[in-house]
Protein backbone atom coordinates (compact mmCIF):
# COMPACT_ATOMS: atom_id res chain seq x y z
CA UNK A 1 0.00 0.00 0.00
CA UNK A 2 1.43 3.41 -1.00
CA UNK A 3 0.43 6.46 0.89
CA UNK A 4 -0.59 9.73 -0.42
CA UNK A 5 1.35 11.53 1.96
CA UNK A 6 4.64 9.57 0.39
CA UNK A 7 3.56 10.33 -3.42
CA UNK A 8 7.01 11.17 -5.49
CA UNK A 9 7.58 11.76 -9.03
CA UNK A 10 7.51 8.16 -10.85
CA UNK A 11 5.22 6.54 -8.32
CA UNK A 12 2.89 4.11 -9.68
CA UNK A 13 -0.64 3.73 -8.06
CA UNK A 14 -3.80 1.81 -8.72
CA UNK A 15 -6.97 4.25 -8.84
CA UNK A 16 -10.76 3.43 -9.99
CA UNK A 17 -9.11 -0.09 -10.97
CA UNK A 18 -6.56 1.45 -13.65
CA UNK A 19 -2.74 2.08 -13.24
CA UNK A 20 -1.58 5.52 -12.73
CA UNK A 21 1.85 7.23 -12.78
CA UNK A 22 2.75 9.76 -10.97
CA UNK A 23 3.61 13.10 -12.98
CA UNK A 24 3.36 15.71 -10.15
CA UNK A 25 2.60 16.43 -6.80
CA UNK A 26 2.03 18.91 -4.28
CA UNK A 27 1.78 18.60 -0.59
CA UNK A 28 -0.84 21.59 0.92
CA UNK A 29 -0.88 21.73 5.01
CA UNK A 30 -3.08 23.79 7.04
CA UNK A 31 -2.89 24.80 10.43
CA UNK A 32 -6.21 22.28 11.31
CA UNK A 33 -6.98 19.04 9.80
CA UNK A 34 -5.33 16.90 7.55
CA UNK A 35 -3.23 17.92 4.62
CA UNK A 36 -4.13 18.02 0.97
CA UNK A 37 -2.18 16.25 -1.87
CA UNK A 38 -2.54 17.67 -4.90
CA UNK A 39 -1.68 15.14 -7.75
CA UNK A 40 -1.15 15.12 -11.87
CA UNK A 41 -1.35 11.47 -12.63
CA UNK A 42 -1.33 9.99 -16.61
CA UNK A 43 -3.61 6.69 -17.07
CA UNK A 44 -1.06 3.85 -18.09
CA UNK A 45 -3.60 2.25 -19.91
CA UNK A 46 -5.25 4.99 -21.58
CA UNK A 47 -2.71 7.72 -21.77
CA UNK A 48 -5.08 10.53 -20.26
CA UNK A 49 -4.17 12.95 -17.61
CA UNK A 50 -6.15 13.34 -14.60
CA UNK A 51 -5.68 15.81 -11.88
CA UNK A 52 -7.10 15.03 -8.57
CA UNK A 53 -6.79 16.24 -4.88
CA UNK A 54 -6.14 13.34 -2.27
CA UNK A 55 -6.05 13.32 2.37
CA UNK A 56 -2.38 12.62 3.00
CA UNK A 57 -3.00 9.87 4.89
CA UNK A 58 -5.25 7.88 2.03
CA UNK A 59 -3.85 4.66 0.76
CA UNK A 60 -3.83 3.31 -2.53
CA UNK A 61 -3.17 -0.31 -3.73
CA UNK A 62 0.26 -0.77 -6.15
CA UNK A 63 -0.89 -1.90 -9.21
CA UNK A 64 0.77 -5.13 -10.49
CA UNK A 65 3.18 -4.15 -12.93
CA UNK A 66 5.72 -6.88 -15.09
CA UNK A 67 8.50 -6.29 -17.22
CA UNK A 68 9.66 -8.27 -19.94
CA UNK A 69 12.07 -8.34 -22.86
CA UNK A 70 10.30 -8.53 -25.97
CA UNK A 71 11.15 -8.69 -29.67
CA UNK A 72 9.55 -6.20 -31.90
CA UNK A 73 7.99 -8.14 -34.57
CA UNK A 74 5.88 -5.91 -36.87
CA UNK A 75 3.19 -3.68 -37.26
CA UNK A 76 -0.57 -4.11 -38.71
CA UNK A 77 -3.22 -1.23 -38.89
CA UNK A 78 -4.32 -1.06 -35.36
CA UNK A 79 -1.43 -3.17 -33.53
CA UNK A 80 2.28 -3.52 -33.08
CA UNK A 81 3.20 -6.88 -32.70
CA UNK A 82 6.02 -7.88 -29.72
CA UNK A 83 6.58 -11.51 -29.07
CA UNK A 84 7.86 -12.24 -25.13
CA UNK A 85 12.08 -13.83 -25.33
CA UNK A 86 11.02 -16.43 -23.36
CA UNK A 87 7.96 -18.19 -23.55
CA UNK A 88 7.39 -17.13 -27.44
CA UNK A 89 3.88 -15.83 -26.81
CA UNK A 90 2.52 -12.64 -29.32
CA UNK A 91 0.92 -9.68 -27.11
CA UNK A 92 -0.71 -6.85 -29.71
CA UNK A 93 0.01 -3.09 -28.37
CA UNK A 94 -2.63 -0.89 -29.66
CA UNK A 95 -1.04 1.70 -32.26
CA UNK A 96 -3.42 4.57 -30.53
CA UNK A 97 -1.12 4.27 -27.01
CA UNK A 98 2.09 3.96 -28.26
CA UNK A 99 2.91 7.69 -28.50
CA UNK A 100 6.40 8.78 -29.76
CA UNK A 101 7.83 5.62 -28.98
CA UNK A 102 6.66 4.40 -32.56
CA UNK A 103 9.61 6.13 -33.81
CA UNK A 104 11.87 4.24 -32.38
CA UNK A 105 10.72 0.40 -32.81
CA UNK A 106 12.60 -1.32 -35.34
CA UNK A 107 11.74 -5.26 -36.24
CA UNK A 108 13.97 -8.02 -34.61
CA UNK A 109 14.70 -5.40 -31.62
CA UNK A 110 14.49 -6.35 -27.85
CA UNK A 111 12.42 -3.54 -25.88
CA UNK A 112 11.56 -4.08 -22.26
CA UNK A 113 7.61 -4.29 -22.19
CA UNK A 114 5.77 -3.06 -18.40
CA UNK A 115 2.91 -5.32 -18.44
CA UNK A 116 -0.53 -5.22 -16.31
CA UNK A 117 -2.96 -8.17 -16.04
CA UNK A 118 -1.61 -9.32 -19.12
CA UNK A 119 -1.73 -6.67 -21.67
CA UNK A 120 1.13 -4.67 -22.49
CA UNK A 121 1.19 -0.66 -20.83
CA UNK A 122 4.24 0.77 -22.07
CA UNK A 123 7.28 0.61 -23.64
CA UNK A 124 10.77 1.02 -22.21
CA UNK A 125 13.19 2.95 -24.54
CA UNK A 126 16.73 3.95 -23.92
CA UNK A 127 17.93 7.33 -23.22
CA UNK A 128 18.73 7.76 -27.07
CA UNK A 129 18.40 5.43 -30.36
CA UNK A 130 20.69 5.23 -33.54
CA UNK A 131 18.43 5.75 -36.39
CA UNK A 132 19.80 6.32 -40.24
CA UNK A 133 19.34 9.77 -42.23
CA UNK A 134 17.06 8.62 -45.21
CA UNK A 135 16.98 12.37 -46.61
CA UNK A 136 18.23 15.78 -45.98
CA UNK A 137 18.81 18.80 -48.22
CA UNK A 138 22.54 19.33 -49.26
CA UNK A 139 24.81 21.60 -46.13
CA UNK A 140 25.15 25.31 -47.94
CA UNK A 141 27.81 26.29 -46.26
CA UNK A 142 28.48 30.32 -45.40
CA UNK A 143 28.46 33.07 -42.95
CA UNK A 144 26.68 31.90 -40.06
CA UNK A 145 26.84 33.65 -36.51
CA UNK A 146 24.52 30.47 -34.37
CA UNK A 147 23.69 27.18 -34.67
CA UNK A 148 21.73 26.68 -37.91
CA UNK A 149 19.78 23.72 -38.72
CA UNK A 150 17.93 21.93 -41.35
CA UNK A 151 15.53 19.09 -41.51
CA UNK A 152 16.16 14.98 -42.10
CA UNK A 153 14.14 12.13 -42.68
CA UNK A 154 15.08 9.12 -40.68
CA UNK A 155 14.51 5.68 -41.28
CA UNK A 156 11.84 5.53 -38.79
CA UNK A 157 10.12 8.79 -40.88
CA UNK A 158 10.57 10.84 -37.77
CA UNK A 159 11.31 14.12 -39.16
CA UNK A 160 14.05 16.35 -36.60
CA UNK A 161 16.32 19.21 -36.85
CA UNK A 162 20.03 18.78 -37.32
CA UNK A 163 23.61 20.40 -37.97
CA UNK A 164 24.00 21.54 -41.64
CA UNK A 165 26.95 18.82 -42.14
CA UNK A 166 25.10 15.70 -41.40
CA UNK A 167 24.27 14.34 -44.36
CA UNK A 168 22.15 10.82 -46.09
CA UNK A 169 23.05 7.64 -44.84
CA UNK A 170 24.97 8.91 -41.49
CA UNK A 171 23.77 7.39 -38.23
CA UNK A 172 22.67 9.61 -35.68
CA UNK A 173 22.35 9.39 -32.07
CA UNK A 174 18.69 10.67 -31.06
CA UNK A 175 17.05 11.61 -27.74
CA UNK A 176 14.15 9.73 -26.68
CA UNK A 177 12.62 11.76 -24.61
CA UNK A 178 12.41 14.83 -26.22
CA UNK A 179 12.85 14.02 -29.97
CA UNK A 180 16.18 15.88 -30.61
CA UNK A 181 19.69 15.37 -32.37
CA UNK A 182 21.90 14.65 -29.62
CA UNK A 183 25.46 13.34 -32.26
CA UNK A 184 26.18 11.23 -35.45
CA UNK A 185 27.44 7.94 -33.80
Amino acid sequence: MINAGSFRKGSKILYKGDPYDIIDFQHSLRARGRGKIWTKMKNLKTGNVLEETFGSDETFKEPDLETRDMQYLYDNEDNYAFMDSETFEQYFYPKSTIGESKWFLKEGEIYSVQLFEGSPLTIELPASFILKVVETEPGIKGDTVSNVTKKAVLESGLVIKVPLFIKIDDNLKVDTRNLEYISRA
